[in-house]
């Protein structure tokens, strides 16, 4: 009977996040880059495949990588939890469970097959120092998950590295698989609009940043702001946390993040609504992703798709959003951002 719940509870979760996913994509093409046409998912897959017990290779170590989204030693915390979950989900036994759903008027079979053992032993975390070299250890075969900004997905791929999307975390807050960017600034600051930024000095996260840098400059391009030219001074803090300790240290004017980290930071005392106010919100974009090397067994992708889509209440995401769980990804998903990268020049090598 349990396992009947969690798996009603898993069609219903997916048949949500499916709508609202191709709605917000459209979004941000239609505000962002008019005349742009980017392809939206269409996602029909199961939620979880069926897993062949044959040909099954065991790995040792599963290498996962993680953007420096956040203050080290609280990633640090975060991950301990999802180590000992995931450990536990890739080492224990699965019994059969098959049932055709509906989903959308599609009829899908849901299937887990018994597995016998473990499929990978241990799982390895490593923080990467900047956004520049999980990209780096994605195309050197060095890991065989990570954790992604839309952008730094996009950016791995055309470099060559061989990851396809897995899963991306529910935002708590909104009950969707998308978050905002933002802009944030002093409460008594006399910055009123983006254009009251020209001449100020102002903190992005990394150019390989979707949220702490393409979505500000998307708008600033609309608004004819030159971000090369207009400001006093453009720092690259290299993280979230650091862009808005950036501005609570009266190091620059406004400082470029998002919701999730904005809330975040307020709920942990080290930022108040009372000296701090959002100058500036994007439109919705979809999350930051996990990623999985293709080259991963078939039957090791689909036990990390239902470990994850799965998960416990409170397991924290440790790329920094509060999530509700996670949803399954594709692609197609990420088809607008890279329309925006082009929209505004950023593709540095032709993709592959």
């Amino acid at each position: 009977m349990e396992k009947y719940l969690v798996a009603l509870w898993l069609i219903s979760r997916y048949r949500l996040f499916r709508k609202s996913r191709v709605l917000i994509l459209v979004v941000i093409i239609t505000l962002l880059s008019p005349g742009c046409a980017g392809k939206t998912s269409e996602n029909n897959q199961p939620i979880v495949d069926s897993v062949s017990a044959n040909n099954k290779q065991n790995l040792s170590t599963l290498k996962i990588g993680v953007l420096p989204t956040q203050n080290r030693t609280e990633q640090e915390r975060m991950i301990k939890p999802l180590k000992e979950y995931l450990e536990q989900s890739l080492g224990r036994r699965v019994d059969t469970k098959s049932q055709i759903v509906g989903v959308q008027g599609r009829h899908k079979k849901l299937e887990i097959e018994k597995v016998q053992d473990a499929i990978a032993s241990s799982v390895d975390f490593q923080i990467a120092k900047d956004y520049e070299q999980i990209i780096d250890w994605l195309i050197q075969d060095k890991l065989d998950m990570a954790y992604l900004g839309p952008v730094s997905y996009l950016e791995a791929v055309d470099r060559g590295a061989k990851v396809e999307p897995l899963v991306a975390p529910i935002d708590k807050y909104t009950g969707q698989p998308w978050y905002r960017a933002c802009i944030i600034v002093q409460q008594d600051s006399p910055i009123k609009t983006l254009k009251d930024l020209k001449g100020k000095r102002i903190a992005f996260v990394d150019k390989l940043s979707t949220s702490g840098y393409l979505m500000p400059l998307a708008s600033f391009k609309k608004l004819d702001i030159d971000y090369n030219q207009d400001f006093s001074q453009v720092i690259y803090a290299g993280s979230h946390s650091k862009s808005i300790i950036a501005l609570q240290d009266d190091i620059v004017d406004a400082a470029a993040t998002n919701i999730p980290s904005y809330i975040k930071w307020q709920k942990s005392s080290k930022l108040t609504s009372k000296k701090f106010k959002i100058l500036w919100e994007s439109v919705p974009i979809p999350n930051s992703l996990i990623v999985v090397s293709k080259k991963l067994p078939p039957e090791l992708i689909q036990r990390l798709k239902q470990a994850f889509i799965s998960s416990p209440e409170g397991l924290e995401d440790i790329i920094g959003t509060e999530s509700a769980g996670y949803t399954l990804v594709s692609p197609s998903d990420y088809a607008p951002i890279e329309q925006l990268r082009k929209y505004l020049n950023l593709i540095s090598v032709p993709a592959k």
